[in-house]
């Protein structure tokens, strides 16, 4: 546990700048997207690894699903963490933790130490993505700064899942399975010693409440339910007993959660942190938005391959067109306007954008070009997703007392971690199901074999469409809910209202 006399230099008074602060944002970068690559560095990698390791098909899963349901169950307990030890203990002790996971994740000999492996990163990365998302808010306060800071947090955020499938790509095709893992040790490395450094969190800034073990309990148990009941629909489908058991868990788990919440002295969530018009919109916004995000990943992801032949380094570089996208709407679009103009504006026509490129993807064929439509299809998507992210990243944290940061952070993360277990199911589900259908349908008894192997591809592709036809409607309603829930005016108004809230008054943070 890192105490706090490391600090070698005091740390910011309440409401001073840090003048490390711009330093520090580039280990929090750092730290973000090894975290936030790591949900899709291991996809690619999973077949050498099932035949090096002899997973079952049906036990490989538990490579994604152990992270999952450890990353997206302990997110709120590990926001709270990390308002009450303090965001810099919480984001090194993270960084640490996530290391040592994947050190042992890249020497796993058998396949129970990798999915223990992957589960313990998890647990770390709880810890430490809420970490980093509150040292931002906390350190940037000022206003054209912070929208700077956040465009940059942003566009790592949106972009770091093609990264990571582009970069599992380069390590599995060139070096091995165990690099998807062995890479997150220098990423650590380099931000641990940056944190150590630099990281002074400014006075004040903690929440030194008693903690609400019964929300712990009922908030994880509830999420982790939450999150295993879409990943077993996706393996056994959503009239399977268990599936449908653990949404009823979860259900009644999370209803409890909320009813104790509201009536103990200290939540684990404040739920002044949800109720808010405009900082709720945010979160679900962002959830609904990953939604179809990570189903395109997905499907893209299997198309390239499958049908197109790319090689898994082609279908990572595939990719790039859609991060650029992101960074440029981000850094260059959302945060030049960011101040000028407010939220829903820059929100609602992102989430349009990144629908129309996701109406041009429901034309894919056999043979569709890649210059001609998926990559301007992949621009349009990658724009429009960071011009929107951008902002709601920021609604979603400001307005909040400095010791509520942390909680506020961990609810962004688990708006994200929720949406892409839900995409990854749904819309799989919903392809497979128009694939069986497809092919079905147009079986004829006596086919050459030649022509029912045409046949299997042509009902991939069927399926892959019907499942960006869906993501295309979720995109479309991320941008209803931002247009109805988002009113506020920006950043300044953010500011104003938090001063109200540290001296007691009940404003609503950005309601106008």
């Amino acid at each position: 546990m890192p105490p706090d006399s490391t600090q070698t230099a005091p740390a910011p008074a309440p409401g001073a700048l840090d003048p490390r602060r711009w330093r520090i944002l580039a280990f929090i970068a750092i730290a973000q997207l090894m975290v936030v690559l790591d949900a899709t560095i291991v996809n690619i990698a999973l077949p050498s690894a099932q035949v090096d390791l002899g997973l079952s098909d049906g036990n490989r899963q538990w490579v994604i699903t152990a992270y999952a349901l450890a990353f997206g169950g302990l997110l709120l307990f590990g926001g709270r963490i990390a308002d009450l030890w303090g965001r810099r203990n919480a984001f090194i002790t993270g960084l640490v933790g996530f290391a040592i996971a994947s050190a042992l994740g890249g020497a796993a000999s058998n396949a129970g130490l990798l999915f223990a492996s992957r589960a313990l990163q998890g647990v770390f990365a709880a810890l430490l993505a809420p970490a980093a998302l509150s040292l931002l808010t906390v350190l940037f306060t000022e206003a054209r700064e912070r929208a700077k800071a956040f465009g940059i947090f942003g566009a790592i955020a949106g972009a770091g899942g093609a990264v990571g499938l582009l970069l599992g790509g380069v390590l599995t095709e060139y070096l091995d399975w165990r690099w998807t893992f062995y890479v997150n040790i220098p990423f650590a490395a380099v931000a641990i010693a940056g944190a150590v450094a630099l990281i002074k969190e400014p006075e004040g800034a903690r929440n030194r409440s008693p903690l609400d073990l019964p929300g712990v309990v009922l908030a994880t148990t509830g999420l982790v339910a939450l999150v295993y009941g879409f990943s077993r629909a996706e393996e056994a489908g959503w009239g399977d007993g268990l599936t449908i058991g653990m949404f009823v868990a979860a259900a009644v788990l999370l209803v409890s959660f909320v009813a104790v919440e509201a009536r103990v002295k200290h939540p684990l969530l404040p739920l002044r942190v949800v109720l808010d018009r405009n900082r709720g919109g945010a979160y679900a916004a962002t959830g609904i938005a990953v939604i179809g995000m990570f189903g395109l990943f997905l499907f893209l992801t299997f198309y390239m391959q499958l049908i197109k032949e790319y090689s898994p380094v082609v279908t990572g570089l595939a990719f790039l067109p859609m991060v650029a996208g992101m960074i440029t709407g981000s850094t260059q679009i959302a945060t030049r306007l960011m101040l000028r103009v407010p939220p829903r504006l820059l929100m609602v026509p992102g989430y349009l954008v990144a629908a129309v490129g996701m109406l041009l993807l429901t034309q894919i064929g056999m043979d569709t070009s890649y210059p001609l439509l998926i990559l301007p299809a992949m621009l349009l998507i990658g724009l429009g997703l960071g011009t929107a992210m951008m902002p709601a990243m920021q609604l979603a944290t400001g307005g909040v007392q400095p010791a509520d940061a942390g909680i506020a952070s961990a609810m962004v993360n688990t708006s994200q971690q929720v949406g892409g277990a839900i995409g990854t199911a749904l819309l799989n589900t919903i392809a497979a199901s128009a694939t069986t259908s497809f092919i079905a349908a147009r079986t004829q008894l006596g086919m050459a074999e030649q022509a029912q192997g045409l046949l299997a591809l042509e009902g991939q592709v069927h399926g892959f469409t019907r499942g960006i036809w869906w993501a295309f409607g979720i995109l479309l309603l991320s941008a209803a809910i931002a247009g109805v829930l988002i009113n506020g005016k920006g950043p300044a108004a953010h500011k104003a209202a938090a001063a109200g809230e540290e001296e007691g008054e009940p404003v609503p943070v950005l309601a106008h």
